[in-house]
């Protein structure tokens, strides 16, 4: 059987789940594969970043990955076509806008200056993925990677047609068998520990059962993995591989806004929490002024998706670029997705430096472990 990384065409089995393309080129180019969160991007926009991605990886494979949400409240009869017509502030409750505005207010965190906005969870990314898979499959890409649902029939097929794996990420065995009917080539069992969207279920409990489960189905561990040890942990309760994200957060090349970059170095892993208030759906990011907000007694709670991330996009901006003025309210509100290993994140090291020592670090502690073993 062909492992992970005869499937891919790499030479180590570390997967970085990242929305910077300098992060994407720079882990294919060590022997890795570097995934595109495209979700934060218009299919126009998309094109130029894999274009840069081709022009900087040495010609190595890489991906994307978009979320397809399984339900999107309010706009379930909206069409792709029609989407740009909808009048989304008719679908915001007046009380959620009064207690955003409160909020920002009570914080001091100053206006936009224009109009630009672009945040993660921009409406475009959630309502139109078909429209990134169909730009993304116009390029070498080696996988396609999907969440929060299994993804639709068409897209596999197309994805097939054009020699592409498909990859799900899940959080419990229940869904994991979703994505096996529907055709999936890999699975990626995410813990809990995991930045962004994630389950209730811990890696170390949730990677076996999957593995069992959909076999002889490949399936990556994720959630907690910045380390070579981690990494050996995960292979033991039978991954192939690796899927990281938050290991790339703290990197040289991430475009991870400074103020929150700092507070990751920080951060110990209690100081994370899974919230709704940025996309409506409970996703781990590092605790701040914003989710403790929302968390309050006062907060009219969140709204499902993609609504919250309408309702919040223009605030996560101005609260970005109130921080990076050095507005300190905006810096206490200012967060962003991360996982509970982000305690282990503690200096700024190059990318390629990163994956190198994931591999020698695995390594060593495989020898460590046989070594072990020989003595008993």
């Amino acid at each position: 059987m062909k492992t992970i990384c005869d499937l891919l065409g790499i030479e180590y089995p570390i997967l970085a789940f990242s929305h910077c393309r300098d992060v994407v080129a720079a882990v294919s180019k060590a022997g890795g594969l570097g995934v595109l969160g495209a979700v934060t991007y218009s299919p126009s926009e998309l094109e130029v970043e894999l274009k840069w991605i081709e022009e900087h990886d040495g010609d190595r494979p890489y991906g994307i990955d978009v979320l397809i949400p399984a339900s999107m409240s309010g706009l379930e009869k909206v069409t792709p076509d029609d989407l740009a017509k909808v009048d989304t502030s008719e679908l915001l409750p007046e009380e959620h806008r009064r207690f955003l505005d409160d909020l920002l207010a009570r914080y001091g965190v100053p206006p936009l200056t224009d109009t630009r906005t672009g945040s993660p969870g921009s409406l475009t990314g959630l309502a139109l993925p078909s429209a990134l898979v169909d730009v993304a499959l116009e390029h070498p890409i080696k996988l396609i990677a999907s969440a929060l649902g299994p993804p639709p029939a068409s897209l596999v097929e197309a994805a097939h047609s054009r020699g592409v794996l498909v990859a799900a990420l899940v959080g419990t065995v229940e869904h994991a068998m979703r994505q096996k009917e529907v055709g999936v080539d890999i699975i990626v069992a995410q813990g809990t520990e995991a930045g962004g969207h994630t389950g209730e279920i811990g890696t170390m409990v949730l990677v076996p059962e999957v593995v069992k489960a959909v076999a002889p189905t490949p399936v990556l561990a994720a959630g907690g993995i910045a380390s070579g040890r981690q990494m050996a942990a995960a292979m033991a309760l039978g991954a192939q591989g690796v899927w990281t994200g938050s290991v790339w957060l703290t990197t040289e090349e991430a475009e991870t806004h400074p103020v929150v970059k700092e507070k990751f170095l920080a951060a110990s892993s209690r100081d994370t929490v899974r919230s709704r208030s940025r996309t409506g759906k409970p996703a781990r990011q590092l605790r701040s002024a914003w989710t403790e907000a929302w968390e309050a007694p006062e907060s009219p709670d969140t709204l499902p998706m993609p609504l919250q991330p309408l309702l919040v996009e223009e605030a996560l901006v101005r609260i970005g670029r109130g921080a990076s003025a050095g507005n300190e309210g905006a810096k206490q509100l200012v967060n962003y997705f991360v996982g509970q290993v982000v305690g282990s994140l503690d200096s700024i090291r190059p990318t390629r430096q990163v994956v190198l020592d994931m591999v020698q670090e695995y390594a060593d502690t495989i020898a460590d472990m046989a070594s072990s073993f020989e003595q008993a």
